[in-house]
Formats: structure tokens, C-alpha cells, sequence
């Protein structure tokens, strides 16, 4: 501070800037939230690339990028890590092959550019040519000079707290804390529900082969049918039910954001899931359901090419025994569908307790079905002995742990793939 005499008639550095006094300096900071910097690691993690752009200056946009973890620390820089920053005036004197070069990692991990002193034109520049180059782009922003931006983004998320009315109605999600790690929970939930959809399906989609394979066997040999119209509703509208609903509500497995992204073109009935239901646990399925029933057959005396008559006690017990392999065998099987690379044992068995009651109503429904008149009268079952049962419970152990080992196969196989080869370029 200096009090200037009067009768100046211009105020110059050179005459004001001398015998100051010191009074005190005040200096203004938005920090980043606390939770941003684990945040933005996690996206590395699971293969989600954060890009800063913004309108500040370029020493403040590196102060925070290094201070979330987007650029190293100056002081202990990591291999390779040195960031550029480019300022609005340097992207205009880019060629649009320059941006795209700028923006393709030349290594896996290294650190994307800061974007500094960026107008709304470079904004809706850089996001054009991430999508152009296959990216799925999500852009946060608050002002209405990052409204172009998130249009052009494949999902804009406006801040609802500091957002202007602008960004909120241009985006098409809004943030309500403003919080950048709620974006990667969102993403965490997303992956969350795609591969509790998976499972779900996969559960479903593995009891139609037992229920098909009867009428194939009926239809191409003299082997009688093994399984009624009935009982197959009985199993998709009853007892599959509550379990295939307890697996849409898996919480997020272990080391789920440690995978990457899913390409684009990702089908949710793909090629690997149809295999894994219908030519691998429908399969195990249909010869515990059909072992069942021929095996029951064979103890009451009935051979091969013997008639037998479907109203007849002995038909209504083997189609019986049937249905209840099929139920049993979907009791393991909703376990093994927990997870598609995690073993059944490594996510414990109380960890999702409507897994639990899933299969406490599929037991009670059978149980219903088989020993209950109204089961009788609307389903053609009858009752069966106990030792019946133990023969199924031993074949659904024997799918649990097959898929167990096609698990462990699966993993190794990964594994194998991934370690470099002789001859093969690798990083």
C-alpha cells in the first residue's frame, strides 16, 4: 500500500510501485474434491481416459491436473510422463491429422495433453475428432461455453449445482453433486447392470436345453418323452423365477473396474455367452435331466423299447424326475452364474442373501410339485424317493464344478494370451 500525493496528474508504474508498504496478500483457489484424485485412477484402471480441457490459464490447468493425478508431479515425474499443454491459439495452428496424432496414445498409460485457454470452438474440435476416431466421449461441463461440447458428446453431463440453465438443458445427464467420482460410480453401475443382464440371461437360457432335448430324443428315436408341456412351465414361470431376479441384483464384483471398456460392437447375446448356456451348462444340464430319467426307469424294470403308457404311475414319476433334475440342477447352476471368470467359492455363498432365498422358494416350489395333489392334478408328477434325489444333487455338484474348471481354463487361456510372444511386438 502507498498513499499517492495529490496533485498527480498521471499514475505510472514507475511512480506508484515505490516505498510500498506490505499489508497482506490474498490469494483465491477452487480446489478439486478430495475424492477426485482415486477417481481419476480408477479410470485408468478400467481403461476410461480423462481429458482436461478448459478455458484457464495453462499454469493453473497443470497445477490441477497434476494435483488429480492427470499429469506427474513436477518434482518426481514418471517414466515417459512428461505432459504438454496446448494452448487454444496452438490447436488452431493443428491440422486436424496433427489433432488426431495429438490425442492417439503412443503407449499404454501415458498421459493425455492438458488443453489450456480453450474457446467453445476447440472444445466441439477436440470432441469431434475423439468420436471420429472411435471414442465414446463424455464431456462434463458447467457454462454456456461448454453447451457445444456436450452436444456434440455422446452423453453431455452438466454440473447441477454451478451449471448454468444453458448446460443443463443441453446436456442429455446432470450432475447433482457436482462430484467427478459420481461420474465413475455411474460407470461402475453401468458395467454393473450390462454383466447382471449377462448372468440373468445366461441362467435362463441354459434350462431351455434340457427342456428342447427330450422332444429331440421323442421326435428322432423311440425313446419315450421325457418332459410335458406342463412341467416346462412349471420351471420357466415358477422355479426359475426368484433366481434369475436375485442375479440382476448382484452387487459389483471384484475388480470390475479393472477390466477394459467393451467394444462398441459388443453384442449382449454373444457368441462366448450363447456357448457358455446352451453348449455347455444346458448341455450338463440335459444329461443330469435325462440320466434321471432313464436311470429311474431302468430300477422300476422298464427296458428299452418297452411301451409305456403315459398315464401309467411309472411315466408320471420318470417325467418327475425329469423336472426335478432340471431344478436341481438350476440350484447350482444360479451359482455358477454369479460371475463369468470368478470362481463361485471366491464370492461366498452369503454375499448376496437373495441368491439364497431364490433357492430356498426353488426347492419349496418343487418340493410342492412333487409331493402336493394340486402339483398332481395340474402337473402330472407324483411323488419320488428319497435316493432319487441324491443321484441328481451329486450330478448338479458335478456342474458346479465343471464350470469351476472351465473357469480356471478360461483364466489360463487369458492368461497365456496376454504374456508376449517370441516374434510378437509388444510394449
Amino acid at each position: 500500500m502507498r498513499e499517492v500525493e495529490r496533485g498527480v496528474d498521471a499514475l505510472t508504474v514507475e511512480t506508484v510501485e515505490q516505498q510500498l508498504t506490505f499489508l497482506g496478500l490474498v490469494a483465491m483457489m477452487d480446489p478439486p474434491h478430495r475424492e477426485v484424485p482415486e477417481a481419476v485412477s480408477t479410470c485408468r484402471r478400467a481403461g476410461v481416459r480423462v481429458i482436461m480441457i478448459t478455458g484457464d490459464h495453462p499454469l493453473t490447468a497443470l497445477a490441477i491436473a497434476r494435483r488429480i493425478g492427470l499429469a506427474p508431479d513436477a518434482a518426481s515425474p514418471a517414466p515417459g510422463g512428461f505432459v504438454p499443454v496446448i494452448e487454444g491459439l496452438q490447436l488452431d495452428r493443428h491440422s486436424d491429422e496433427q489433432l488426431r496424432q495429438l490425442l492417439t496414445p503412443t503407449a499404454p498409460g501415458e498421459a493425455d495433453p492438458v488443453f489450456a485457454r480453450m474457446a467453445p470452438r476447440h472444445k466441439l474440435r477436440i470432441v469431434a475428432m475423439l468420436k471420429a476416431m472411435g471414442e465414446v466421449v463424455a464431456v462434463t461441463g458447467d457454462g454456456v461455453n461448454d453447451a457445444p461440447a456436450l452436444k456434440q458428446a455422446d452423453i453431455g453431463i452438466a454440473m447441477g449445482i454451478a451449471g448454468t440453465d444453458v448446460a443443463k438443458e443441453t446436456a442429455s445427464m446432470i450432475l447433482l453433486d457436482d462430484n467427478f467420482s459420481t461420474i465413475v460410480n455411474a460407470i461402475e453401475e453401468g458395467r454393473t447392470v450390462y454383466t447382471n443382464i449377462r448372468k440373468f440371461v445366461t441362467y435362463v437360457l441354459a434350462s431351455n436345453v434340457p427342456e428342447v432335448v427330450p422332444y429331440l430324443a421323442f421326435g428322432l428315436s423311440s425313446a419315450p418323452l421325457a418332459l410335458t408341456v406342463p412341467q416346462i412351465l412349471a420351471v420357466d414361470l415358477g422355479t426359475d423365477m426368484v433366481p434369475a431376479l436375485a442375479l440382476a441384483a448382484e452387487a459389483p464384483q471384484p475388480g470390475i473396474m479393472n477390466d477394459p471398456p467393451r467394444p462398441k460392437t459388443e453384442r449382449l447375446l454373444s457368441r462366448d455367452l450363447l456357448l457358455r448356456a446352451y453348449g455347455f451348462l444346458g448341455m450338463i444340464e440335459a444329461a443330469i435331466a435325462m440320466g434321471g430319467f432313464f436311470l429311474y426307469l431302468f430300477r422300476q424294470g422298464w427296458s428299452w423299447g418297452d411301451p409305456l403308457d403315459w398315464n401309467s404311475a411309472l411315466y408320471r414319476e420318470a417325467t418327475t424326475v425329469t423336472l426335478s433334475g432340471i431344478v436341481v440342477a438350476q440350484v447350482a447352476n444360479v451359482f455358477a452364474c454369479r460371475s463369468e471368470r470368478l470362481s463361485a467359492f471366491r464370492l461366498g455363498w452369503f454375499s448376496n442373501l437373495l441368491i439364497l432365498l431364490g433357492v430356498a422358494v426353488e426347492v419349496t416350489l418343487l418340493l410342492l410339485l412333487t409331493y402336493s395333489p394340486l402339483g398332481h392334478m395340474v402337473f402330472g408328477t407324483a411323488p419320488l424317493p428319497a435316493w432319487i434325489f441324491g443321484t441328481l444333487i451329486l450330478g448338479a455338484i458335478g456342474l458346479l464344478l465343471a464350470e469351476e474348471t472351465r473357469k480356471i481354463a478360461a483364466a489360463r487361456l487369458r492368461a497365456f494370451t496376454a504374456m508376449p510372444q517370441p516374434g510378437r511386438p509388444h510394449a
